[in-house]
């Protein structure tokens, strides 16, 4: 078994030339070995020291993950940091109010003291990274049982990470790299007050909606801009008033020069996840089975919220965030989908895995079994994958929210099952319930909320096997004879989840003999019943360790295979550098895409009657009178440009940098054409797209009057 991979390939001629350019999530800490040299005769200028460092201030102190999902960066020494408008959306919307709708009007703090407080919201800075391979596969070999294995690197990951940030304020996270064959360690420093400082209006921040979505050309100016705060030694505080702005060890310096095609571009941030050396077996899972059942279902969860929110501005604030979760995922799946299918991508991995179990056959017979256990496996599991993905679908990913909502109370129910009650604990249990209780009912609509159960709950019995099916429709098919509408009525009349006034008051008298009350709620039943199928059934296949086996097997398989390859790992939401070109390119025939994008595209595309394309009137002003300023390249703003880096989710807010490490650009989104990328690179159509520096600058300084924010920032002119 191959334990070392990437670290331990012996190959004898030059790596760099076998790295094909644009595609690949690279590792930071090993840019000096396989990336530096091809990045530099693409033109970068900077070293692999410059880049990531333990010993001195660089490129990676000026990254952060940004909440829980997404990427910013620091652009000046007084903590500033710039990400996504939809990064920030939520908080955004936290603050809005119909009186005070900062998604429509956008939000500018014009002073520190207008700075807003967001409660939860945290930026992870990187302290260093580390190869723990060895360590985490000490005692580990290749003839144990997998539970034996797997309870061995568990306790192994535990001591590492325990010993690695003891005696200090640090959090450690450590990741398996190719499927288990390789584990790095991270260090990090997690910063727990930040503040809203600006973001543009919706109709700028988040232009196009959902049409645009996924797609070039865009002209969305998808920035939000937040400030760390930190206590009086500069370290990580929860908010206080005495709390300083954090002084980060580098920022980032702001480009003026903006991109022309053929430049070199290097994002630098948090890929989320993805799945580029999976067997056929997989992408037909996804493409046949998978992804159309879940298009079906989010296309009903959009149908259903985009008629309510159209016919109420203040649902339309409620659920705008959730709109947008749900869209993403449904957008991107559709065009996975169509990428795969143009690429002809299942075609080309079986023509690859018949070259590989002809060179297994003959050379690695350890390894001659892989594909056959794998179609084995996918005949099984695709059921399965699928139950997962429609019970997300169910509650867990904005699905029926009222069995959310009660899904929340097991806390109380599992503190007072305890031997002893801890009324201490309890107290403070209860405080935080009700703060999630107050933030539910603040983005929450019943009409909506009880038509939209109605329909999953028929959506799921009619499109999962019965092996699947909850104990509940037991209960609709039987005392309901069927009828879901009947049953919903019922859910939603006799509940106490429904309204904040009866949730609150049950959660303040919240004792032991509450707990009949709760599980003979209809809405903990029916969460309890989506539950219980979950864990009782589906989680146990998914969990199980063959896929896993195989997944490391393969992955090891495949280097061996190709051994004169450099292979760069799946993302897993670590620290990555991918890097590329400015670039256009062609989606269909007789069709060019120029790399670039201006303020004459959002003029053109200004539609009053439609929310997503109305063109706020100041940007309007500031158009018909020219009035640019500095920015104005040959009669226009420059808006946003593709290049040819590989990215995903996580990727959001990333900084794009230049040659010289300045920053030009706001990674934000993929081309429709390219979003497969996930699962097989296409350097022809694979695109990034990205926010240029320039209109950002424009905004804040003469569309939203926020001039001194560029003040504390280094503008390269």
């Amino acid at each position: 078994m191959v334990k070392r991979i990437i670290l331990l390939l012996a190959i004898s001629i030059s790596l760099n030339g076998m790295l094909k350019a644009d595609e690949g999530m690279w590792i930071p800490m090993l840019l000096e070995k396989y990336n530096i040299e091809q990045m530099q005769e693409m033109g970068f200028k900077l070293s692999a020291e410059d880049v990531y460092s333990v010993n001195q201030a660089c490129l990676k102190d000026a990254v952060v993950i940004f909440g829980r999902g997404c990427t910013g960066e620091l652009i000046s020494d007084k903590g500033l940091l710039v990400t996504n408008h939809h990064c920030g959306y939520g908080e955004i919307q936290y603050h809005s109010s119909v009186e005070n709708d900062y998604l429509t009007n956008g939000f500018w703090a014009m002073s520190p003291e207008e700075e807003l407080v967001n409660p939860d919201l945290t930026v992870t800075f990187l302290k260093r990274m580390e190869d723990v391979t060895d360590r985490v596969l000490e005692g580990v070999s290749d003839d144990m049982k997998s539970v034996d294995r797997e309870k061995k690197i568990k306790e192994n990951i535990a001591a590492i990470k325990a010993e690695a940030v003891k005696d200090t304020h640090y959090t450690a996270v450590l990741k398996p790299f190719f499927n288990g064959n390789q584990y790095f360690l991270f260090i990090n420093e997690i910063f727990k007050d930040v503040r809203l400082v600006g973001a543009p209006p919706s109709a700028m921040g988040k232009f196009g909606g959902d049409t645009d979505n996924w797609m070039w050309p865009r002209h969305t100016a998808d920035f939000s801009m937040f400030r760390i705060y930190a206590d009086k030694d500069n370290k990580p505080a929860k908010y206080s008033k005495d709390n300083v702005p954090y002084k980060p060890a580098k920022h980032f310096s702001v480009s003026m020069k903006g991109v022309e095609e053929g430049d070199f571009t290097m994002v630098f941030g948090y890929p989320g996840s993805t799945y580029q050396y999976v067997p056929s077996y997989h992408l037909e899972m996804l493409t046949e089975t998978i992804n159309p059942k879940l298009i079906d279902v989010r296309t009903e969860k959009l149908d259903i919220m985009n008629r309510y929110q159209e016919a109420d501005p203040a649902v339309r604030i409620q659920y705008a965030a959730k709109n947008a979760r749900i869209s993403n995922s449904w957008k991107r799946w559709i065009g996975e989908n169509r990428g795969l299918e143009i690429l002809d991508a299942i075609n080309k991995k079986r023509t690859y895995e018949k070259n590989f179990q002809a060179w297994s056959d003959a050379n690695a017979k350890e390894y001659s079994n892989v594909l056959a256990q794998y179609k084995k496996v996918y005949d099984e599991y695709s059921n399965y994958r699928l139950a997962y993905g429609y019970y997300r679908e169910m509650i867990p990913s904005n699905g029926m929210e009222i069995a959310s909502l009660a899904n929340k109370m097991d806390v109380l129910k599992a503190i007072y099952k305890a031997e002893k009650v801890d009324e201490q604990a309890v107290g403070k249990l209860k405080e935080q319930l009700l703060k999630k209780v107050d933030l539910f009912f603040k983005d929450y609509y019943k009409p909506l909320d009880k038509e939209l159960t109605a329909k999953l709950l028929g959506m799921y019995a009619a499109n999962i096997d019965a092996e699947f099916q909850p104990e509940v429709y037991g209960v609709i098919n039987g005392k309901y004879k069927g009828d879901v509408d009947k049953y919903v009525d019922m859910l939603f009349a006799k509940s106490i989840f429904d309204t904040k006034e009866s949730v609150v008051e049950f959660v303040n008298a919240f004792n032991a003999k509450s707990i009949k009350k709760l599980e003979k709620d209809p809405a903990y039943i029916l969460n309890a019943s989506f539950n219980k199928v979950y864990n009782e059934v589906i989680y146990p296949e998914l969990n199980k360790q063959k896929l896993n086996k195989l997944n490391r097997q393969y992955m090891a398989a495949q280097m061996k295979f190709e051994d004169d390859r450099v292979f760069y790992p799946d993302a897993n939401f670590t620290l990555r550098v991918s890097y590329g070109q400015v670039k256009g390119y062609n989606p269909r025939d007789a069709v060019y895409y120029k790399h670039f994008t201006t303020l004459e595209g959002i003029i053109e595309k200004d539609n009053p009657d439609i929310y997503d394309y109305r063109v706020p009137e100041k940007l309007k002003e500031l158009y018909e009178a020219k009035d640019y300023g500095r920015y104005e390249v040959e009669g226009t703003v420059p808006v946003c440009f593709i290049a040819t880096n590989h990215t995903t989710g996580g990727n959001s807010g990333s900084p794009v940098l230049n040659a010289e490490g300045h920053l030009i650009g706001i990674n934000f989104d993929r081309a429709w054409e390219g979003v497969m990328s996930d699962l097989m690179f296409n350097p022809d159509q694979c695109r990034n797209i990205s926010l240029d520096m320039r209109y950002v600058l424009f905004i804040i300084d003469k569309f939203a009057g926020a001039g001194y924010l560029l003040d504390e920032m280094t503008i390269v002119e």
